[in-house]
Protein backbone atom coordinates (compact mmCIF):
# COMPACT_ATOMS: atom_id res chain seq x y z
CA UNK A 1 0.00 0.00 0.00
CA UNK A 2 1.08 3.28 -0.50
CA UNK A 3 1.22 6.20 2.50
CA UNK A 4 -0.36 9.25 2.74
CA UNK A 5 2.10 11.97 3.37
CA UNK A 6 0.32 13.79 5.83
CA UNK A 7 -0.64 11.20 8.26
CA UNK A 8 1.83 8.59 7.37
CA UNK A 9 -1.59 5.91 7.52
CA UNK A 10 -1.33 3.84 5.01
CA UNK A 11 -3.84 4.12 2.02
CA UNK A 12 -6.03 1.54 0.24
CA UNK A 13 -4.70 -0.49 -2.85
CA UNK A 14 -6.07 0.89 -5.70
CA UNK A 15 -8.14 -1.59 -7.68
CA UNK A 16 -6.01 -0.08 -10.75
CA UNK A 17 -2.50 -1.23 -9.10
CA UNK A 18 -4.14 -5.24 -9.32
CA UNK A 19 -2.95 -7.27 -12.04
CA UNK A 20 -5.37 -8.06 -14.33
CA UNK A 21 -6.20 -11.14 -13.74
CA UNK A 22 -6.67 -10.58 -10.22
CA UNK A 23 -9.19 -7.71 -11.51
CA UNK A 24 -10.68 -10.18 -13.35
CA UNK A 25 -11.22 -12.30 -10.79
CA UNK A 26 -12.62 -9.56 -8.84
CA UNK A 27 -15.60 -9.10 -11.08
CA UNK A 28 -16.32 -12.61 -11.31
CA UNK A 29 -16.65 -12.92 -7.80
CA UNK A 30 -19.12 -9.77 -7.68
CA UNK A 31 -21.03 -10.63 -10.95
CA UNK A 32 -21.21 -14.40 -11.08
CA UNK A 33 -20.78 -15.94 -7.55
CA UNK A 34 -22.21 -14.02 -5.19
CA UNK A 35 -25.65 -15.87 -3.40
CA UNK A 36 -27.95 -17.26 -4.99
CA UNK A 37 -25.45 -18.45 -7.54
CA UNK A 38 -26.17 -21.87 -6.54
CA UNK A 39 -24.68 -23.62 -8.88
CA UNK A 40 -25.40 -21.88 -11.99
CA UNK A 41 -23.11 -22.13 -14.87
CA UNK A 42 -21.09 -19.31 -15.47
CA UNK A 43 -21.36 -17.56 -19.29
CA UNK A 44 -19.04 -19.45 -21.65
CA UNK A 45 -15.45 -18.22 -22.08
CA UNK A 46 -15.89 -16.53 -25.46
CA UNK A 47 -18.87 -14.63 -24.14
CA UNK A 48 -17.06 -13.88 -20.59
CA UNK A 49 -14.14 -12.65 -21.94
CA UNK A 50 -16.00 -10.29 -24.24
CA UNK A 51 -18.22 -8.84 -21.67
CA UNK A 52 -15.36 -8.41 -19.13
CA UNK A 53 -13.13 -6.26 -22.18
CA UNK A 54 -10.25 -9.07 -21.28
CA UNK A 55 -8.43 -11.76 -23.72
CA UNK A 56 -8.78 -15.60 -22.64
CA UNK A 57 -5.94 -15.89 -21.67
CA UNK A 58 -6.37 -13.35 -18.97
CA UNK A 59 -9.89 -15.28 -18.04
CA UNK A 60 -8.40 -18.88 -18.15
CA UNK A 61 -6.16 -17.12 -15.32
CA UNK A 62 -8.50 -15.39 -13.23
CA UNK A 63 -10.69 -18.50 -13.29
CA UNK A 64 -7.63 -20.97 -13.02
CA UNK A 65 -6.83 -19.00 -9.40
CA UNK A 66 -10.21 -19.18 -8.56
CA UNK A 67 -10.57 -22.96 -8.56
CA UNK A 68 -7.57 -23.18 -6.60
CA UNK A 69 -8.86 -21.14 -4.08
CA UNK A 70 -12.15 -23.50 -4.10
CA UNK A 71 -14.78 -20.70 -5.52
CA UNK A 72 -15.02 -22.29 -9.04
CA UNK A 73 -15.30 -25.83 -10.62
CA UNK A 74 -15.24 -26.99 -14.48
CA UNK A 75 -17.26 -29.75 -15.79
CA UNK A 76 -16.25 -31.20 -18.99
CA UNK A 77 -18.84 -30.09 -21.98
CA UNK A 78 -20.86 -28.08 -19.47
CA UNK A 79 -18.37 -25.19 -18.26
CA UNK A 80 -17.26 -23.23 -15.66
CA UNK A 81 -20.14 -23.32 -11.95
CA UNK A 82 -19.81 -22.01 -8.28
CA UNK A 83 -18.72 -24.56 -6.03
CA UNK A 84 -19.71 -21.94 -3.00
CA UNK A 85 -23.13 -23.96 -2.15
CA UNK A 86 -22.82 -27.16 -1.45
CA UNK A 87 -25.09 -29.99 -0.70
CA UNK A 88 -25.45 -30.65 3.00
CA UNK A 89 -26.50 -32.82 5.20
CA UNK A 90 -28.97 -31.62 8.20
CA UNK A 91 -27.41 -33.03 11.46
CA UNK A 92 -28.81 -35.95 12.49
CA UNK A 93 -32.06 -35.82 9.51
CA UNK A 94 -32.50 -38.16 7.11
CA UNK A 95 -33.90 -36.44 3.68
CA UNK A 96 -33.64 -37.94 0.38
CA UNK A 97 -31.54 -36.36 -2.50
CA UNK A 98 -34.77 -34.84 -3.75
CA UNK A 99 -35.71 -33.16 -0.40
CA UNK A 100 -32.03 -31.75 0.16
CA UNK A 101 -32.14 -30.19 -3.48
CA UNK A 102 -35.43 -28.03 -2.11
CA UNK A 103 -34.09 -27.14 1.05
CA UNK A 104 -31.18 -25.88 -0.73
CA UNK A 105 -33.36 -24.21 -3.50
CA UNK A 106 -31.66 -26.39 -6.41
CA UNK A 107 -33.58 -28.14 -8.69
CA UNK A 108 -32.98 -31.58 -8.55
CA UNK A 109 -33.16 -33.70 -11.38
CA UNK A 110 -31.74 -37.53 -12.38
CA UNK A 111 -30.55 -39.44 -15.37
CA UNK A 112 -31.50 -43.41 -14.90
CA UNK A 113 -28.15 -45.57 -15.53
CA UNK A 114 -30.06 -49.02 -14.97
CA UNK A 115 -33.69 -50.15 -13.31
CA UNK A 116 -34.04 -53.51 -12.84
CA UNK A 117 -35.38 -56.73 -10.94
CA UNK A 118 -33.07 -59.35 -10.54
CA UNK A 119 -32.56 -61.95 -7.35
CA UNK A 120 -30.66 -61.00 -4.80
CA UNK A 121 -26.78 -62.23 -4.55
CA UNK A 122 -25.71 -63.83 -1.13
CA UNK A 123 -23.88 -60.98 0.16
CA UNK A 124 -27.08 -58.67 -0.55
CA UNK A 125 -29.64 -61.10 1.14
CA UNK A 126 -27.49 -61.41 4.42
CA UNK A 127 -27.32 -57.38 4.71
CA UNK A 128 -30.41 -57.19 3.90
CA UNK A 129 -31.82 -60.06 6.06
CA UNK A 130 -34.00 -61.81 3.02
CA UNK A 131 -33.89 -65.48 1.58
CA UNK A 132 -30.97 -65.56 -0.97
CA UNK A 133 -32.51 -65.64 -4.20
CA UNK A 134 -35.21 -63.52 -3.35
CA UNK A 135 -36.23 -60.65 -5.75
CA UNK A 136 -34.11 -57.44 -5.36
CA UNK A 137 -35.11 -53.70 -7.01
CA UNK A 138 -31.72 -52.72 -8.32
CA UNK A 139 -31.64 -48.67 -9.17
CA UNK A 140 -28.90 -46.82 -10.11
CA UNK A 141 -28.95 -43.11 -11.45
CA UNK A 142 -26.71 -40.05 -11.80
CA UNK A 143 -28.09 -36.99 -9.26
CA UNK A 144 -28.21 -33.17 -10.67
CA UNK A 145 -28.99 -29.99 -9.23
CA UNK A 146 -29.21 -27.07 -11.23
CA UNK A 147 -28.37 -29.45 -13.97
CA UNK A 148 -24.98 -29.74 -12.75
CA UNK A 149 -23.67 -34.01 -11.89
CA UNK A 150 -23.66 -33.82 -8.15
CA UNK A 151 -23.78 -37.90 -7.42
CA UNK A 152 -24.23 -41.36 -8.50
CA UNK A 153 -26.04 -43.42 -6.59
CA UNK A 154 -27.20 -46.55 -6.47
CA UNK A 155 -30.64 -48.69 -4.44
CA UNK A 156 -30.88 -51.76 -3.49
CA UNK A 157 -34.78 -52.65 -2.37
CA UNK A 158 -36.75 -56.05 -1.59
CA UNK A 159 -39.17 -56.60 -3.40
CA UNK A 160 -41.12 -57.93 -1.46
CA UNK A 161 -41.41 -54.86 0.34
CA UNK A 162 -42.25 -52.99 -2.98
CA UNK A 163 -44.17 -54.81 -5.43
CA UNK A 164 -44.65 -52.49 -8.24
CA UNK A 165 -42.09 -50.36 -7.60
CA UNK A 166 -40.58 -50.97 -11.11
CA UNK A 167 -43.01 -49.40 -12.71
CA UNK A 168 -41.86 -45.94 -11.97
CA UNK A 169 -39.92 -43.71 -13.80
CA UNK A 170 -37.05 -42.42 -11.48
CA UNK A 171 -35.47 -40.20 -13.80
CA UNK A 172 -38.60 -37.48 -12.54
CA UNK A 173 -39.94 -39.51 -9.17
CA UNK A 174 -38.69 -39.70 -5.80
CA UNK A 175 -37.41 -43.04 -4.71
CA UNK A 176 -38.53 -42.28 -0.81
CA UNK A 177 -41.60 -40.52 -2.08
CA UNK A 178 -42.59 -44.04 -4.02
CA UNK A 179 -41.48 -46.19 -0.48
CA UNK A 180 -43.78 -43.97 1.30
CA UNK A 181 -46.77 -42.49 -0.39
CA UNK A 182 -47.46 -46.03 -2.82
CA UNK A 183 -46.11 -48.79 -1.28
CA UNK A 184 -46.58 -47.84 2.48
CA UNK A 185 -43.25 -47.83 3.98
CA UNK A 186 -42.80 -45.87 6.72
CA UNK A 187 -38.70 -44.80 6.47
CA UNK A 188 -37.52 -44.49 9.96
CA UNK A 189 -33.69 -43.85 10.05
CA UNK A 190 -30.58 -45.29 8.25
CA UNK A 191 -27.01 -46.37 9.13
CA UNK A 192 -24.85 -44.23 7.41
CA UNK A 193 -20.59 -44.45 6.70
CA UNK A 194 -18.78 -41.76 4.73
CA UNK A 195 -15.07 -42.27 3.48
CA UNK A 196 -12.95 -40.04 0.50
CA UNK A 197 -11.59 -42.69 -2.46
CA UNK A 198 -10.50 -41.36 -5.92
CA UNK A 199 -12.57 -41.79 -9.05
CA UNK A 200 -12.10 -44.32 -11.11
CA UNK A 201 -12.81 -43.42 -15.59
CA UNK A 202 -16.28 -44.63 -15.44
CA UNK A 203 -17.40 -42.31 -11.70
CA UNK A 204 -14.79 -39.41 -13.26
CA UNK A 205 -17.07 -39.50 -16.65
CA UNK A 206 -20.36 -39.14 -14.75
CA UNK A 207 -19.35 -36.82 -12.41
CA UNK A 208 -17.19 -34.54 -14.46
CA UNK A 209 -14.24 -35.19 -12.79
CA UNK A 210 -10.45 -36.06 -13.68
CA UNK A 211 -9.69 -40.01 -13.01
CA UNK A 212 -8.35 -40.50 -9.74
CA UNK A 213 -9.66 -37.17 -8.52
CA UNK A 214 -11.31 -37.33 -4.91
CA UNK A 215 -14.67 -38.51 -4.28
CA UNK A 216 -17.14 -38.92 -1.44
CA UNK A 217 -18.58 -42.44 -1.01
CA UNK A 218 -21.37 -42.81 1.56
CA UNK A 219 -23.12 -46.29 2.43
CA UNK A 220 -26.25 -46.55 4.09
CA UNK A 221 -28.50 -49.12 5.57
CA UNK A 222 -32.48 -47.91 5.60
CA UNK A 223 -34.69 -49.05 8.15
CA UNK A 224 -38.54 -48.55 8.49
CA UNK A 225 -40.25 -47.74 11.85
CA UNK A 226 -40.37 -51.70 12.99
CA UNK A 227 -36.67 -52.16 12.52
CA UNK A 228 -36.52 -53.99 9.16
CA UNK A 229 -34.06 -52.97 6.91
CA UNK A 230 -35.56 -51.79 3.28
CA UNK A 231 -32.84 -50.27 1.40
CA UNK A 232 -29.25 -51.10 0.64
CA UNK A 233 -27.66 -47.31 -0.98
CA UNK A 234 -24.07 -46.42 -1.90
CA UNK A 235 -23.61 -43.25 -3.34
CA UNK A 236 -20.43 -41.56 -4.78
CA UNK A 237 -20.75 -37.71 -3.79
CA UNK A 238 -18.15 -34.74 -5.81
CA UNK A 239 -15.57 -33.91 -3.75
CA UNK A 240 -16.64 -30.19 -3.82
CA UNK A 241 -20.54 -30.79 -4.06
CA UNK A 242 -21.72 -32.46 -1.14
CA UNK A 243 -20.91 -32.08 2.96
CA UNK A 244 -21.85 -34.03 5.67
CA UNK A 245 -22.50 -32.66 9.13
CA UNK A 246 -23.51 -34.72 12.41
CA UNK A 247 -23.86 -33.51 15.82
CA UNK A 248 -21.74 -35.88 18.39
CA UNK A 249 -22.12 -36.26 22.05
CA UNK A 250 -19.23 -37.17 24.05
CA UNK A 251 -19.85 -40.18 26.58
CA UNK A 252 -19.28 -39.15 29.94
CA UNK A 253 -15.90 -40.84 31.56
CA UNK A 254 -15.03 -42.03 35.40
Amino acid sequence: MDEDPRSGRALPLSQDALPLYERVMRQIADEFLAPPASGKLLPAERELAQRLGVSRVTLRRALAQLQADGLVASSPGRGWYPTSSRLAEPPNTLLSFTELGLQGRFEASARVLGAETRTATLDEASALEIAPGAGLFHLQRVRFLDNIPIAVDESRIPLALAPGIASYDFSTVSLYSVLEHHCGLRIARADYAVEAMPADRQLAERLGLEPGGPILRTQQTTYDETGRIIELATTWYRFDRYRFRASLTRIARS
